[in-house]
């Protein structure tokens, strides 16, 4: 008889965010990629022993690659459902999902950037590892920027030692990194 592997269970909390709440299963996860934040540990190492905070991104790409499944109140949720949440809670959910997924796929290691003022910060090699070279801000192709915008997240980056991207997407994904040096 052929047993298949249990996928872990992240439960679907009140605020949109995700937890795994096996230590284990939360430990496999992160160190399978850097997926999430052991919840209340800022500087996680292989063995932390706090459950997983996944979120809304995170979670539906954990989903799509079938590496956890999702539930709330003991119901299972899919992945058409988790989109659909996602899309009508957040802003912009499609967009970040869309490149989060091309970030990943392009072999970086991608965090919420939100203490950074962005939407995801971008890691070579992982937090712990190195220090994430890159702040990605997502825009689309028709929205305008001013110039007192990019300078303004132009020096935000660069005060974090970071190089700021524009994601700007239309029917695909272009990056635009700025750069600032003394002159």
């Amino acid at each position: 008889m052929l047993f298949l592997p249990k996928k872990p269970v992240a439960e679907l909390l009140d605020d949109n965010r995700f937890i795994i709440w096996d230590i284990s299963e939360a430990r496999r996860i992160y160190n399978e990629g850097f997926y999430g934040k052991p919840l209340g540990n800022p500087r996680p190492k292989e063995d932390f022993n706090e459950p997983l905070l996944l979120d809304p991104v995170e979670a539906l790409y954990l989903v799509e690659l079938g590496k956890i499944k999702v539930k709330k109140n003991n119901q299972s949720i899919g992945k058409k459902k988790l989109k659909a949440l996602g899309e009508k809670t957040f802003s912009k959910f499609k967009k970040k999902y869309q490149v989060y997924v091309d970030l990943r796929e392009r072999g970086y290691v991608v965090t919420p950037g939100i203490k950074y003022g962005c939407d995801f910060a971008v890691y070579e090699d992982g937090p712990g590892i190195d220090h994430a070279p890159y702040v990605v801000q997502i825009t689309d192709s028709d929205d305008e920027l001013s110039a007192a915008e990019i300078v303004k997240n132009g020096r935000l980056a660069t005060t974090v030692r970071k190089s700021f991207i524009l994601a700007i997407i239309n029917k695909d994904i272009r990056y635009l990194e700025f750069n600032w040096w003394k002159a």
